[in-house]
């Protein structure tokens, strides 16, 4: 099943009187339970497409198709539903509520959603056991390493239960060996889950990891080479 179609993505920004091509035409797609990453320089357009098939901005010309759903002819409130309930977020800033335990920071999408306070606890404990960080459910963000953060920005990300995660370069600020442990915890939890996962970065470890590897540049498709 497709999960993200791009066809004839276009994206451009004005910028001091001028027009930046952010993205040239881009046709891709992505099918469920992809382990992908986008790769490229700064300004090559990766980070761009995240947001588009994110529903975090919108396109200039063009056809983002999310599970069938065309974003380019969808409101704000029913892009915001679909950005709700289909997509989870991983970013290299971790983005946690600094005022929340790392269990509200994990819930909070689930109360977004109305779901019961019965099926919430379930499904937070479920994935702090998933993600190792069972014993660390009363700490605040600032209580705790750079790593065990993005770990709770991955249990965030996934306990609805998304049919895409989109992580736009989750490795940046994080060391080698604590990245590698971040890498290893969402293969696995895609290959138990079976989650679409597309990355942007620039990070080799990342691109190491990735079953499929999109390489971008001057907001062009340059390679895309599919991994065993």
């Amino acid at each position: 099943m497709i999960v993200v179609k791009a066809e004839n993505v276009v994206k451009d920004y004005g910028l001091n009187n001028q027009i930046v091509h952010a993205l040239r035409n881009i046709n891709l797609e992505f099918n469920a339970g992809e382990f992908s990453a986008i790769a490229g320089p700064s300004g090559s357009g990766k980070s761009t497409f995240l947001h588009l098939a994110g529903c975090l901005d919108t396109l200039t010309s063009g056809k983002m198709i999310i599970e069938n759903s065309n974003t380019a002819d969808m409101k704000k409130n029913d892009l915001a539903l679909l950005r709700r309930e289909k997509i989870g977020f991983i970013f290299q800033a971790y983005n946690l509520i600094p005022v929340l335990s790392v269990e509200e920071n994990i819930s909070f999408p689930l109360s977004l959603l109305g779901f019961s306070q019965r099926e919430i606890k379930e499904r937070t404990s479920s994935i702090l056991s998933a993600v190792g960080l069972e014993n660390m459910a009363k700490r605040r963000p600032k209580e705790m390493s750079g790593g065990q953060q993005q770990r709770v920005a991955v249990a965030r990300a996934l306990v609805k239960k998304p049919v895409l995660i989109l992580a736009d370069e989750p490795t940046a600020n994080l060391d080698s060996v604590i990245g590698r442990e971040i890498l290893e915890l969402m293969l696995e939890l895609n290959k138990t889950e079976g989650t679409t996962f597309i990355f942007s970065t620039h990070d080799p470890m990342v691109m190491e990891y990735s079953r499929r590897l999109i390489k971008i540049r001057d907001g062009q498709v340059e390679n895309d080479e599919v991994r065993k």
